[in-house]
């Protein structure tokens, strides 16, 4: 499973971050799975663009830039690791 960590732009975290941290410290209890931290700096800004780029409407973004953002996070983390495997660092 892959959370979003919003990391300030500078690379530092902030409380939104150590808050993702806590989230994923206590998801990962509970599911007994390994939870992946991703940075998700400008996903947000990416997936309105995206949006923009398809012709939707602002009221229309507002619904599903959030969702639009958390694939753009995960397709990010898998294309990581499926580079990290072909490299061998998996």
């Amino acid at each position: 499973m892959v959370v979003g960590l919003p990391k300030n732009m500078d690379g530092t975290l902030g409380p939104s971050a150590e808050a993702a941290q806590a989230f994923a410290r206590s998801l990962e209890r509970a599911l007994g799975i390994p939870i992946h931290l991703w940075d998700e700096r400008l996903t947000t800004l990416s997936a309105e663009r995206a949006l923009i780029d398809a012709g939707m409407r602002r009221r229309n973004r507002r619904a599903v830039v959030d969702q639009v953002a958390a694939t753009m996070i995960l397709q990010d983390f898998l294309g990581y690791r499926r580079a990290a495997a072909e490299r061998g660092d998996a």
